[in-house]
């Protein structure tokens, strides 16, 4: 069983940056997925950005240039820069880790944290 905490969140102005960390429990060396989430009031959950145990990365396109998702093997810690913030970039932020694919995502599989609030002024 892993648990994940996420840190780092905050208030901070249009055009700030925020880098949130999310330390698991034990390790993640092995963990084949990870990635970040996130949730605006009255909206659904939605994919941010992906990392494989291989430092693949992917992100939602709308993050592209502005965010990096990043792991810390030996501190057991998924990280994500973000730059450039905007308001509509305000949520809470959620950390995920998955074995596998298939369960990449949902809800109800793999491991999540409770989140943090980024919440970007304009």
């Amino acid at each position: 069983q892993v648990q994940l905490v996420e840190s780092g969140g905050g208030l901070v102005q249009a055009g700030g940056s925020l880098r949130l960390s999310c330390e698991a429990s034990g390790s993640i060396s092995g963990i084949n997925y990870m990635g970040w989430f996130r949730q605006a009031p009255g909206k659904q959950r939605e994919w941010v950005a992906t990392i494989t145990s291989d430092g693949s990365t992917s992100y939602k396109d709308s993050m592209k240039g502005r965010f990096t998702i990043s792991r810390d093997n030996a501190k057991n810690t998924l990280y994500l820069q973000m730059n450039s913030l905007k308001p509509e970039d305000t949520a809470v932020y959620f950390c995920h880790a998955a074995w596998s694919i298939i369960d990449f995502g949902n809800r109800g599989r793999g491991y999540w944290g409770q989140g943090t609030q980024v919440t970007v002024s304009s």
